[in-house]
């Protein structure tokens, strides 16, 4: 019969603590806790937040760019419209040079060096706006308009090739279009629509292949109809595909079009914590946000193994407070005699 070195290739060490890098099946005795301990694969649906840096200051309903570690906000509400931006390292926030024109319902994604964001309103009035501005790492700078002016809208891809989807585009009680337009670095080209019109939704992905999830039509005033509708962008038109679990807006987004995640938002009866997991084809429910929120700023360019949400609306008001997603390589279980 073979034992656990022929099978494993190594003996059963006897450590003092536990090993920082385990690898897969590695087992070890602990003499601290006079336990006996393996390593299994990690992987979801085992990711989890965290806290993390709180925002310098408390606000919500901006855009996003970068990773988990290297994050770029901008915009928002304070709880009126904001030109502020900030960068996290991963432990903390800085404040760094502000947006021209100061929104909240802004969209964009990039990295922390290399960003576009656009759209949004000062308030209503004066109404919706198609302004687009481009991060350097140091200055944001005004380039061109979008083809629609439009606020609250999904987007993705990179400050040389973007991706503008949906929004809302009517002050006062609330629209919503279907619009989508095309970024190349140096103007806005108009592409083919959404197949569901709606606004408060959020993208991740590239210009090429891009995911749009949730939303609601219209916004605004009661009564507004929460949706669950996912569409996939291959780079020419969008496809409908498997709905969310929980039909929601003001919620946010990581990742690429195979592999992504979203979190936060309002549902019919609450702000939610919900988390979802994209895997290509359908949804998952992941492990909840600590605190409900909705408008929260995202790292679009994270992954859907490691992002964050940052700052939103937390009944009964804004919050900074800042959480990290982590999906762990392994976990450390202890074996018993059940």
């Amino acid at each position: 019969m073979a034992d656990y070195k022929n099978i494993k290739g190594f003996n059963i060490q006897y450590l003092d603590s536990d090993p920082p890098n385990p690898i897969e099946g590695q087992m070890w005795f602990n003499s601290t806790s006079q336990t006996l301990k393996g390593a299994e694969a990690g992987g979801f649906p085992l990711g989890t937040w965290s806290s993390g840096g709180n925002l310098n200051e408390s606000k919500g309903f901006g855009g996003g760019a970068g990773t988990q570690t290297a994050t770029l906000i901008f915009g928002g509400a304070l709880p009126s419209a904001t030109a502020n931006t900030e960068t996290y390292n991963g432990s903390s926030w800085t404040e760094v040079n502000n947006l021209n024109t100061g929104r909240l319902g802004i969209s964009g994604n990039g990295t922390q060096t290399a960003a576009f964001g656009v759209g949004g309103t000062l308030g209503s009035p004066p109404g919706y706006l198609g302004n687009t501005e481009l991060w350097d790492g140091t200055n944001w700078t005004e380039v061109n308009d979008t083809n629609n002016p439009r606020g609250y809208a999904g987007a993705g891809g990179t400050s040389t090739a973007g991706l503008f989807a949906g929004g809302d585009n009517v002050d006062g009680v609330g629209g919503y279009t279907a619009n989508t337009e095309s970024w190349n670095g140096t103007s806005w080209t108009e592409v083919n629509d959404l197949n569901n019109a709606r606004s408060y939704l959020t993208g991740f992905g590239s210009q090429t292949a891009m995911i749009v999830a949730g939303g609601a039509q219209p916004p605004g005033p009661a009564p507004t109809t929460y949706k669950s509708f996912t569409e996939s962008w291959d780079g020419t038109s969008w496809t409908e595909v498997n709905d969310l679990n929980e039909a929601k807006q003001q919620l946010q987004g990581s990742g690429i079009s195979t592999s992504g995640l979203v979190f936060g938002g309002s549902s019919v009866s609450a702000v939610t914590a919900n988390t979802e997991f994209w895997n290509g084809t359908s949804w998952t429910e992941l492990s909840n946000l600590a605190t409900a929120r909705e408008g929260v700023y995202p790292a679009h360019q994270g992954s859907s193994s490691a992002t964050l949400a940052a700052g939103g609306s937390a009944p009964p008001g804004l919050v900074a407070s800042t959480e990290e997603w982590t999906v762990p390589e392994y976990v450390v279980k202890t074996f018993t005699t059940s």
